[in-house]
């Protein structure tokens, strides 16, 4: 029940799924894709989690490892094991899967809700991410933390799981076990802010959110975990 986890850029961590993962015992092995360690033999893993990057999936001959990570992404789909793709790791998965990639209208940077498809409503591991941890409730619409101006079209053959006002496609669905989000749902407080240095942005506004939503997020995130990585 190993766990692949391919890393585009060294900044971009597996954040609260490695602390996850460590929680559980479940092994894992990070493979440092831009610094050229070479991806091992896959026998033995049963998931492979894909994570963010600054550059586009459409810069290959610049990355020649995203290649790699497509290939990756089919061979997991065919075989029926488990898939996440995260941000730029999502955007593997759609052009990995025949979908265009392609620049958004604006960048979305910060604290913005998403709202469940009505395929979303229905799975039940998006359910688990709208899921209150505290309260139990329920929600259609839900904030999440966001870092991207790329986008992508769903699939052939994959399910609409989410969108948000500036990007339709958030999330999607490919089989049963392989989950495209474009948004960040490995983030940890630290991430968020040593990324957004820099930025052109309202840090205060962006700090002050993240202590206010940050623990109910992480909670949401390990909801989805349990269901994910069970399997």
């Amino acid at each position: 029940m190993a766990v692949l986890i391919c890393k585009n850029v060294k900044t971009e961590g597996p954040g609260t799924i490695g602390v996850f993962l460590k929680e559980k015992g479940v092994p894992y092995t990070v493979v440092e894709l831009s610094e050229g360690e070479e991806i091992p033999a896959t026998e033995g893993f049963y998931t492979l989690v894909m994570l963010g990057g600054p550059m586009s999936v459409n810069e290959s001959n610049i990355f020649p490892y995203i290649n790699r990570e497509e290939v990756l992404v089919r061979e997991f789909a065919s075989k029926g094991k488990n898939i996440l793709g995260v941000c730029l790791g999502a955007q593997v998965m759609a052009k990995a899967l025949g979908a265009k990639v392609y620049k958004g209208d604006a960048k979305e940077i910060g604290w913005y809700d998403i709202e469940l498809s009505e395929d979303g409503i229905t799975d039940p591991l998006m359910l688990k991410l709208a899921t209150h941890p505290q309260s139990g409730d329920l929600s259609k619409s839900f904030r999440v933390f966001h870092w991207h101006g790329e986008t992508f079209d769903i699939p052939k053959g994959a399910v609409r799981l989410a969108g948000s006002r500036l990007f339709r496609n958030q999330a999607f669905r490919y089989g049963n076990r392989a989950y495209a989000f474009q948004f960040h749902i490995e983030v940890e407080k630290e991430m968020v802010y040593d990324w957004l240095k820099g930025e052109d942005i309202d840090m205060e506004k962006i700090k002050a959110e993240t202590e206010s939503l940050y623990e109910v997020y992480s909670a949401r995130a390990k909801n989805f975990y349990e269901a994910f990585f069970r399997a």
